[in-house]
């Protein structure tokens, strides 16, 4: 389902994120572009660092460097409220199935930022306007990063020194 939306998004991006600082310094950058009803997809396998990519881009949208961001897998969603909207993060690992998204809230958090862990068990509700991340852990414990979507604003958007462009 995310290769589906993703090769129907005109651009994509790809870079190596040499270590953790690397992925934390993306995740902040792409809250400069981040705005109320986007929806951010994180993929890739257990350990990538989705959940790192997530709890950066919280501390940052949200402007507190030191915010707690526990991990939403018992969960499935924890909210943030940010000086410019409300951010959700879901990690769907454990959903049953998308009829379950109206109980945690779904159709509401779209009016703010979603971040969504494991964005397959969206199914048909998955976002085509969304930004799409994937992460996949090389050889050497570099995340080879994919972003794509976001149209015009991931083309424009100025990520150079945010992980090397291959």
């Amino acid at each position: 389902m995310v290769g589906q939306c993703m090769e129907k998004a005109k651009m994509a991006r790809d870079m190596i994120l040499q270590d953790e600082d690397a992925t934390i310094k993306l995740a902040t950058k792409l809250t400069e572009y981040a705005r109320a009803g986007d929806a951010i997809l994180l993929s890739g396998p257990l350990g990538a660092g989705k959940s790192l990519f997530a709890r950066a881009f919280l501390r940052a949208f949200c402007h507190a460097p030191s915010l707690e961001v526990p991990s939403p897998t018992y969960t499935l969603v924890q909210s943030y409220e940010a000086p410019s909207c409300t951010v959700s993060h879901f990690d769907l690992w454990r959903l049953g199935g998308p009829d379950e998204l109206e109980e945690l809230g779904w159709d509401e958090a779209r009016e703010g930022v979603v971040l969504v862990e494991w964005p397959q068990k969206l199914e048909d509700l998955l976002p085509e306007d969304a930004l799409n991340l994937e992460i996949h852990v090389l050889a050497d414990g570099q995340r080879q990063a994919r972003l794509s979507g976001w149209g015009e604003r991931l083309k424009e958007a100025d990520l150079a020194g945010y992980g090397a462009d291959i």
